[in-house]
């Protein structure tokens, strides 16, 4: 594929990012909850939008051909599968109402998306200068 993202396309992922991260956050900081427990939800998002990015990038070099080592794409998968189930754990002993604990999933699932794509499209742009 040489064709190039469209500007809509690579700011509407902007977006998706911006708005699930913002989301997050915000939600985190106007919680009732200690310090601790902030900065363990704030960690499980830098986890999971580190590891997907990973994933992305594996998964897009095998696709090119590019050389990944099965360790690196074992261990991204699994750092990305850790994150979203102790996410999952903390939220199901977390004592919040039913819908803050959906807000935190919606959050999460959206800067995943955002993360993943925004790599998908800085790849394709690059492949398209590049050409």
């Amino acid at each position: 594929m040489n064709a190039k993202p469209s500007n809509a396309y690579v700011l509407a992922s902007w977006i998706a990012m911006a708005a699930g991260v913002l989301g997050y956050l915000v939600g985190l900081f106007r919680a009732e909850m200690l310090l601790n427990e902030k900065g363990y939800y704030l960690v499980i998002l830098l986890f999971a939008l580190f590891s997907s990015i990973s994933v992305q990038k594996c998964v897009r070099d095998k696709e090119e051909f590019i050389q990944v080592t099965n360790l690196y794409y074992s261990l991204s998968w699994f750092s990305l599968i850790i994150s979203i189930v102790l996410l999952g754990v903390g939220l199901w002993n977390a004592d919040l109402l039913p819908s803050e604990k959906g807000f935190y999933i919606f959050g999460f699932l959206l800067s995943l998306f955002g993360a993943v794509t925004i790599q998908k499209n800085t790849r394709d742009i690059q492949k398209y200068e590049s050409s």
